[in-house]
């Protein structure tokens, strides 16, 4: 590796690390403290409607994810990849930021809840934007026989931010009291946002367009119309990128923030306990996509995605069973377990949803794609999974859920022709 490809990597992890950082710390405080903060009336009245009004909060910010998306995508597929995701780190700096300042229902009244809402829009718009540009970033500077390993760095921004996420909660939750978190400690994370969007504006600035983008340039073949190209020939792809992603998204959003809220709140384990087990399934998470990408350029990006999903599936029952032991040990174990599955069915996306769009509505294809299959899988997964156990009584029904995805999911990449190996738009020496 060279030191701009270096450069080139931290830069994509440092910056998904930093957004879905911002991301999930509203994923878990909606879980924990957004109810009865947010929402106090309907909390004194109806504590579980609150917690289910408050998990659907998080759904919210997906329906804007494809608005990002289009807006990034347009304008990252004329003007660079490097430009869109300065501005959507920024974006999502400053709206974590200000949620941190925000005043409760008891201070402001109904318009505390507006603003959130509100503010979580802005972190939805910025997450649309964001994946599909440093994906690109990643994959168009990689060799040919390597796109697998150096897609997989912005991948695991997500697992690392939860990891940061679920770390800061823990640290504030062991610190201060129930009623001292309620009233303040929930804020330092969000806070801390803007310490973190400095660094990673700064490590982004410093990196180079991509060659792709350059040399496409360099031909005057960007297209006018991203979007109108993207849609006229490249309709069927954008509709499997969406569907390849549903299950794994969904999976994945009930460990971002529903087993948070279930394992304290229904289980009646320690918050402590349930954070660190979901720290040890986020380092898991970590290490299996970073494997998954590098197995991809091995055995194709089909087989890899093939292989999670039939492990997810697999893995959705026993899941349930161990955590309802009420042992926090067995509770880490099924999470644990689940994560060899999500990174399977992650590690391989970005080389893969690069591989599958031509370089002039590239940017475009990848980030709606991601973003309509975000809105279908984990939008609402935390607050479905809630409303089957209320309805059902059972978290079977939340395993069916999930496994009825992964056969979607399962079917939409198997339609896919192994695309490892297509050519990018730039001739680049193959690895050593």
């Amino acid at each position: 590796m060279t030191r701009e490809d270096r450069k080139v990597l931290a830069s994509t992890l440092a910056g998904t690390t930093i957004e879905w950082y911002d991301f999930f710390i509203y994923a878990q405080a909606a879980g924990l403290v957004f109810g009865p903060l947010f929402l106090a009336p309907v909390n004194e009245q109806a504590p579980g409607l609150a917690t289910l009004i408050s998990l659907a909060t998080i759904g919210i910010s997906f329906l804007f994810r494809p608005l990002g998306a289009i807006i990034a995508g347009r304008y990252g597929d004329r003007l660079g990849r490097k430009r869109m995701l300065v501005l959507t780190l920024l974006i999502m700096g400053g709206a974590t930021t200000l949620i941190g300042l925000l005043p409760t229902y008891a201070d402001i009244g109904v318009a505390a809840p507006i603003a959130l809402i509100l503010l979580r829009i802005l972190q939805g718009f910025s997450a649309g934007g964001e994946w599909g540009g440093a994906a690109l970033l990643s994959v168009e500077h990689a060799p040919r026989e390597r796109r697998g390993w150096w897609g997989a760095f912005p991948q695991v921004g997500v697992p690392i931010g939860l990891i940061l996420a679920t770390g800061v909660l823990w640290v504030m939750s062991t610190v201060t009291t129930p009623e001292q978190f309620q009233a303040w400690g929930w804020r330092v994370p969000f806070l801390l946002s803007l310490t973190l969007i400095v660094i990673g504006y700064l490590v982004r600035r410093a990196v180079e367009e991509s060659p792709v983008f350059q040399e496409l340039q360099q031909r005057t073949r960007t297209s006018s119309a991203p979007l109108r190209d993207l849609f006229r020939h490249n309709s069927k792809n954008v509709v499997l990128t969406a569907l390849i992603f549903v299950a794994n998204n969904a999976a994945g959003y009930l460990l971002i923030a529903y087993f948070i809220s279930y394992g304290t709140t229904t289980l009646g384990l320690s918050r402590p306990s349930v954070l660190l087990a979901t720290v040890a399934g986020s380092v898991g998470w970590l290490g299996f996509t970073l494997y998954a990408g590098a197995l991809s350029d091995r055995i194709g990006r089909v087989r890899t995605f093939q292989i999670g999903y039939a492990l997810v599936f697999a893995w959705m029952i026993p899941l349930f069973l161990l955590m309802e032991t009420r042992n926090i040990w067995l509770f880490a174990t099924a999470i644990l377990v689940l994560t060899l599955g999500l990174g399977l069915s992650y590690g391989p996306m970005s080389a893969m949803y690069a591989e599958m769009f031509p370089v002039s509505v590239r940017y475009s294809g990848v980030a709606i794609g991601y973003a309509l299959g975000a809105i279908l899988g984990g939008a609402f997964a935390p607050t479905i999974a809630q409303a089957l156990v209320q309805s059902t009584g059972t978290t079977m029904s939340v395993g069916a859920y999930i496994m009825a995805l992964c056969v979607v999911s399962l079917a939409a990449v198997t339609a896919v022709k192994e695309p490892k190996g297509a050519d990018l738009g730039l001739t680049r020496p193959s690895a050593p």
